[in-house]
């Protein structure tokens, strides 16, 4: 069972459209965000990080 869910604009996605599930889990975790070049948008990122510590 999910301990929060958020509702968000768009995901972190590589630029060939993957999903980055691993970046998901740190940020719900609270641990360091590994590598992030390869996103096509980085700063989905930090909105999710923002988003996440709100509620």
């Amino acid at each position: 069972m999910p301990e929060k869910i958020i509702f968000a604009s768009d995901l972190p996605k590589t630029r060939s459209g993957k999903i980055m599930r691993r970046l998901l889990r740190d940020i719900a975790s609270g641990r360091a965000l590994g590598n992030v070049t390869t996103l096509a948008d980085a700063g989905v990122v930090e909105q999710l990080k923002k988003k996440y510590e709100e509620d």
